[in-house]
């Protein structure tokens, strides 16, 4: 199959606005975000149209099951999506007010580390196994910090200390075979917060940790934040992680957006079949009433040729006729709370939709 030429951008290359600059527009601005992967067996969307905003300071929760897009938007985001065979097709990724698909590659690996890092949920892709834990620290903190490589390495054992690693003045030498894989993740996000970025893109970053260092991670990010008026978006399986931490909450299926607004509108008030179904999946351990866990039924859909019409339908117990018809947009249902369904206000956490309704099923 020939591959497509890479998205097309005339724009010259823009410098980046100094984190002391006063900021007139949102940190994250993304718009109409089209992710391609173009294999043998066809065009994988496997991203699709999405578009959001993030705030300094504020956290938005990105939820949704394996495949759904979040992890590729991350990466678009970081232009980091793999190649050859993937493209970021359309769109606009604005950080500052800059959009990032404009910058060269030489300004995008300035702009990676010092204002956006990525936590990645598997530690052994980010780190490398021939340089020590302390090395691949400091290396960012003389890149992007200008700092001495004596400064660099009491800088290492600070972060590697914020993060719980014990005998971090000893352990700063060893290589990443020698960590576990919960102690690697810490590895890995205190390599991310190193240069105190703007924006942080968190993908599932606490989940080889019990749940002490979880809540201890968690709570080292909100700090960041604090002080630095730092913008995270946390990827996550666990609507029990967002609800914590997030503001705002998107949720992502089959590549798109599918319901976003308020992390208590979210909760108290879902509007989409998909997240009241994600929602009555998660086991109770409050000792109230006694209830099955109501799974989803089904797959995710092929996200290759996928035809035009609402992608949760066939799993879905609202469904009807009209949704095979025509994907339905974002609408707000209530202030800042948007929802991708046709019947959005038949939807309810009290309503039995555990299942596809038989004779919509295509």
């Amino acid at each position: 199959m020939k591959m497509p030429d890479v998205l097309s951008l005339k724009a010259q290359p823009q410098a980046l606005p100094d984190r002391g600059e006063p900021r007139t527009v949102p940190l994250l601005e993304v718009r109409g975000l089209k992710t391609r992967f173009f294999t043998q067996e066809g065009v994988v969307k496997a991203v699709e149209d999405v578009s959001f905003s993030l705030r300094a300071s504020e956290t938005l929760g990105v939820v949704g099951e394996s495949g759904s897009g979040k992890s590729i938007t991350g990466l678009s985001i970081m232009r980091l999506v793999p190649a050859p065979y993937g493209r970021i097709v359309e769109g606009s990724i604005l950080l500052d007010g800059v959009n990032l698909l404009t910058v060269g590659d030489d300004e995008m690996r300035g702009v990676r580390g010092r204002k956006i890092a990525m936590i990645f949920q598997d530690p052994m892709t980010s780190l490398n196994p021939v340089l020590t834990i302390g090395r691949q620290i400091s290396e960012a903190l003389e890149e992007h910090m200008g700092l001495s490589g004596r400064q660099a390495r009491q800088r290492s054992i600070e972060l590697l200390k914020l993060v719980g690693i014990p005998n971090a003045e000893q352990r700063i030498d060893q290589y990443p075979h020698q960590f576990s894989g919960g102690m690697r993740q810490r590895v890995v996000i205190a390599m991310a917060l190193s240069c105190n970025p703007k924006l942080i893109i968190a993908d599932e970053p606490t989940t080889a940790l019990d749940v002490t260092i979880q809540a201890q991670i968690l709570d080292l990010l909100r700090k960041l934040q604090s002080e630095f008026e730092t913008g995270i978006i946390m990827i996550t399986h666990s609507l029990g992680v967002v609800a914590g931490v997030a503001d705002r909450i998107q949720v992502m299926y089959a590549g798109s957006i599918v319901e976003t607004g308020t992390t208590e509108a979210i909760f108290a008030e879902p509007r989409h079949p998909y997240t009241v179904g994600l929602m009555k999946s998660i086991p109770r351990v409050d000792g109230r009433e006694k209830e099955r866990l109501n799974p989803i039924r089904g797959m995710p859909p092929d996200l290759i040729d996928l035809p035009n019409m609402c992608p949760f339908a066939p799993r879905c117990g609202y469904a009807r006729p009209a949704c095979l018809k025509a994907r339905p947009p974002l609408i707000e249902v209530s202030p800042g709370h948007f929802s991708a369904c046709w019947f959005w206000p038949e939807v309810s956490l009290a309503a039995d939709a555990s299942g596809p309704a038989a004779e919509v099923v295509p």
